[in-house]
C-alpha cells in the first residue's frame, strides 16, 4: 500500500496501522503510546495556549516542509508571547491518494522539529478526505507553554525604545516564490524556518527590558509592527538602510514587484526593548547561529499607530498593513 486510502480515516484497521506504523514511531512520543481519548499533563499555575493551522503549497521547499513549519509556527507563537513551551497537538487533514512515503516524511520531520524544539506530542487526530477535496495536506497545531514573569505587552512599551529584528527578512516567503508553480527562478534561497525558542525564552529571562516580541509571519515585519504601533499608540520609525535583506531575496522581489519587508518569516521575531540594553540584547541574539545577522531597525518615537520608513534619500515612506495576499498559501 503506497497511498492514503478513505479507510485511514475510518477509525478502523488501517487507521490504527497508520497511528501505529507511522505516528508514534516518527513522533517517538511516550504520552501518545496511552492511544486515549485525551491526554494529561503537568500544568503551571499561568500557561499561554496558541494554536495555527498550515496549507502551505508546496509541502516540501527549500529549508522545510509542512511538518517542520508546523512545530515552528506554534512553538515561536508561544515563546515570542513570553511562555516556555511544552506540548503541542498535531492534527493531520489528508486527501486521499496522498503518497504514504511523503507522508513517512512529513511526520518524521514534525517529530524531529519537536524533539529538537524540546517539546511534547501529546495529541493528535487524522481525517481523510476525498481525492480533489482538499490539496495533499493541511495540519493543525495547538500548544501549551508555562507563561513567564516577563511576557509580551504592548501597554509597557516607552518612547525611545529600541526596534530589533533578528535577521534577514522575508526569506521563507522568497524560498516559496521561488519553488511556486509557473515561477521558474534559479535560486537557493532557503526558507528560515525553524523554532526559535532556544533563543527567546533565554532573551526574556535575561533582559528584564524587552517589552514585546512578535513573530512576523503572514504579512511580514511592515504589517507586524503597524499592528504593533496600532496596539501601543504610538508610532515606529525604521531606517531602511539598517534592515538586514539578503540580496537574492532582493533581487527575487524586484523581478516579481515584491516588498521584503511584507513577505513573510518562519524563524525570526520583532523585539521592542529599551534603548540601554539594545546593545547587550543583539549581541546576545548575534551568538547563535540563527541570530547572526540581527539588527536594530528603528525605534519607537511619539505618534498615534503609524509605521514610517526613512528612506537612504531623505524621504519619509508611510508602511501600512498589507492589503490583500502577496503570496496565498505561504504558511
Amino acid at each position: 500500500m503506497s497511498k492514503v486510502l478513505l479507510a485511514h480515516g475510518d477509525g478502523g484497521l488501517l487507521t490504527h496501522q497508520l497511528i501505529k506504523e507511522l505516528f508514534l514511531e516518527a513522533f517517538d512520543a511516550e504520552i501518545l503510546c496511552e492511544l486515549s481519548d485525551a491526554a494529561g499533563i503537568a500544568c503551571a499555575e499561568k500557561m499561554a495556549f496558541a494554536t495555527d493551522s498550515f496549507v502551505i503549497d508546496p509541502i516540501f521547499f527549500p529549508g522545510g516542509d509542512i511538518g517542520k513549519l508546523a512545530v515552528a509556527g506554534t512553538v515561536n507563537d508561544l515563546s515570542v508571547y513570553g511562555a516556555v513551551p511544552k506540548y503541542i497537538s498535531v492534527s493531520f487533514m489528508l486527501e486521499e491518494g496522498l503518497p504514504l512515503e511523503d507522508l513517512r516524511r512529513i511526520a518524521f520531520s514534525l517529530g524531529e522539529a519537536a524533539r529538537k524544539a524540546g517539546v511534547k506530542i501529546a495529541a493528535g487526530d487524522t481525517k481523510v478526505v476525498e481525492r480533489g477535496k482538499l490539496d495533499k495536506v493541511f495540519i493543525n497545531t495547538s500548544g501549551v507553554g508555562e507563561l513567564l514573569d516577563n511576557y509580551s505587552q504592548a501597554e509597557n512599551i516607552r518612547e525611545g525604545d529600541a526596534v530589533i529584528v533578528s535577521g534577514n527578512v522575508g526569506d521563507h516567503g522568497a524560498a516559496i516564490i521561488s519553488r511556486r508553480a509557473g515561477i521558474d527562478l534559479e535560486s537557493d534561497i532557503l526558507s528560515d524556518c525553524a523554532p526559535l525558542n532556544h533563543i527567546i525564552i533565554p532573551l526574556w529571562k535575561e533582559f528584564k527590558s524587552i517589552r514585546l516580541m512578535r513573530d512576523p509571519t503572514r504579512g511580514g515585519v511592515a504589517t507586524t509592527l503597524k499592528e504593533i504601533s496600532e496596539s501601543m499608540k504610538k508610532d515606529v520609525e525604521l531606517v531602511e538602510e539598517d534592515i538586514p535583506v539578503d540580496p537574492r531575496v532582493r533581487s527575487v522581489s524586484e523581478v516579481l514587484g515584491l516588498d521584503p519587508l511584507y513577505l513573510a518569516n518562519e524563524g525570526k521575531f520583532l523585539l521592542i526593548c529599551s534603548k540601554e540594553e539594545a546593545g547587550d540584547v543583539l549581541e546576545f541574539i548575534r551568538t547563535f547561529p540563527e541570530g547572526s545577522n540581527a539588527r536594530q531597525i528603528g525605534q519607537v518615537v511619539p505618534g498615534s499607530g503609524c509605521v514610517r520608513l526613512l528612506t537612504p534619500l531623505g524621504g519619509t515612506k508611510l508602511l501600512d498593513m498589507l492589503a490583500g495576499a502577496q503570496l496565498p498559501r505561504i504558511c
